[in-house]
């Protein structure tokens, strides 16, 4: 359990860089005009992945779920190949990604990288990411509670998202 514990705080130590790039990013589209667009949702996702470390962390060492190689083996190459996913989009982005979503008005949809393949390929790596961290040790009630609850903040948060990159695109 100490090896997972050490996994769960890399992850929120990356929670916190990307909350510091999103810091940085919000002033730069701010600076050119950019908006923010129905960020009411954004609190309950910010409480969402907070509950989905804290609840990994719970399960396994109250419930004490083990951590089975032949199956704890591949959920972590499926976390390592989210966070590739997830810091590719952010190089792609560049100063224009974000955690909130900030449309900055006249610059074009960004179709490089892994939004050539996909329009929302973050959300992607935050599907995977939410049921293979907490499965890496066996914490399928963790892993079952986050994606339940993520689908439905998904499904908000594409809303969202959509009607500002349609806004943007006009």
């Amino acid at each position: 359990m100490p090896s997972y514990t050490l996994l769960l705080l890399l992850v929120a130590f990356e929670r916190l860089m990307e909350l510091n790039i999103a810091r940085r990013n919000a002033a730069w589209s701010f600076a050119r005009g950019g908006a923010e667009h129905d960020g009411g949702h954004y609190p309950v996702m910010v409480l969402l992945h907070t509950g989905l470390l804290a609840g990994c962390l719970a399960e396994v060492h109250y419930g004490g779920r083990p951590f089975i190689p032949a199956f704890g083996v591949p959920m972590l190459v499926l976390v390592l190949a989210a966070q590739v996913l997830r810091w590719w989009c952010v190089a792609a982005l560049g100063p224009r990604w974000n955690t909130r979503v900030i449309v900055v008005p006249g610059l074009p949809l960004v179709d490089r990288g892994p939004y050539r393949l996909m329009r929302h390929p973050n959300y992607l790596a935050v599907v995977v990411e939410g049921a293979a961290l907490p499965l890496v040790h066996g914490a399928w009630i963790t892993a079952l509670c986050f994606t339940l609850a993520n689908a439905r903040l998904l499904t908000v948060r594409l809303r969202c998202e959509n009607a500002a990159l349609g806004l943007a695109a006009t």
